[in-house]
């Protein structure tokens, strides 16, 4: 059985495996929030990847708020659907670098399967060691026996968040740029409103990223270093992408008492009931 030697794993790991029977490549690029359009138009993946689709079929359509976890059966389902075996060793990356690919870690993480990893530094780094790549995504297999297994301290509510506020043994992270967290630049979504949950405090992912690599070990301690074993920590962003970003670099340091907010500051800035710091 291949195992990931990490949450992360280096594109020379992923070259040395690449014809790995047990091995599954994942691309799951979305487009930033932030930027109008992704740089694509190239097509080109790692030979044998997978496309698992974020948007769409591994997100629940029937929320109002984009990038809503699926249940469990339903993300089964659609797992298994893709060949994924209780037994498979998965690589996910996308073409930013470290984006995307965050959050699918995270979601199987959610669902109990753990032998999975991000490609550190994503396609950019894959492709400029010329490694090899592909026109189009041919690869399919035969349906896998997935299962899914609810890992609920990985998962937090908007509940939750709200009756957490005042525990000062949980502190809530918000992956959002410095100047969204303040409210000097606007939502990117239309008519959110500005702001940030009380008493939480600002990690831009961008911090734990040396452009699209994930930053050292000894930086990333440096960086978290106030959240002690006892500190529950609740990361937030817009939609739950980048605070996914957070949670990975959270758990390559063997932090892991943490849990992703998936409605983030989306579903609590359009709940008028709900208290605002701006």
């Amino acid at each position: 059985m291949l195992q990931v030697p990490d949450v992360i794993v280096e594109p020379g790991w992923l070259y040395e495996n690449l014809d790995h029977p047990k091995l599954i490549i994942l691309d799951a690029t979305i487009k930033k929030v932030t930027s109008s359009s992704l740089n694509n138009s190239v097509q080109e993946y790692i030979k044998n990847t997978l496309f698992f689709d974020l948007k769409n079929t591994f997100s629940n359509q029937e929320s109002e708020f984009p990038n809503t976890v699926l249940d469990a059966v339903t993300f089964e389902k659609e797992a298994q659907k893709l060949g994924i075996n209780q037994d498979s060793c998965i690589v996910v990356y996308d073409q930013l670098g470290i984006y995307s690919s965050a959050r699918v870690w995270w979601l199987f993480n959610l669902m109990g399967f753990q032998n999975i990893a991000v490609l550190n530094g994503g396609f950019p780094v894959w492709k400029s060691k010329k490694y090899l790549t592909e026109q189009q995504q041919t690869k399919s297999l035969p349906q896998g026996n997935f299962k899914s297994s609810y890992a609920t301290s990985l998962f937090i509510s908007k509940k939750e968040v709200l009756n957490s506020l005042s525990n000062l043994d949980i502190k809530v992270v918000d992956a959002r740029s410095h100047n969204r967290f303040m409210g000097i630049e606007p939502e990117p979504r239309k008519d959110l409103p500005s702001g940030r949950i009380p008493n939480s405090s600002n990690i831009p992912y961008t911090e734990v990223l040396n452009e699209c690599i994930l930053k050292s070990k000894t930086e990333l301690e440096s960086i978290f270093k106030s959240y002690t074993v006892e500190t529950k920590v609740l990361f937030s962003c817009g939609s739950g992408i980048t605070a996914s970003i957070l949670a990975l670099a959270f758990r390559y340091i063997n932090k892991n008492n943490f849990a992703v907010y998936d409605g983030s500051w989306t579903e609590w800035g359009s709940d008028v009931s709900l208290p605002k710091e701006q």
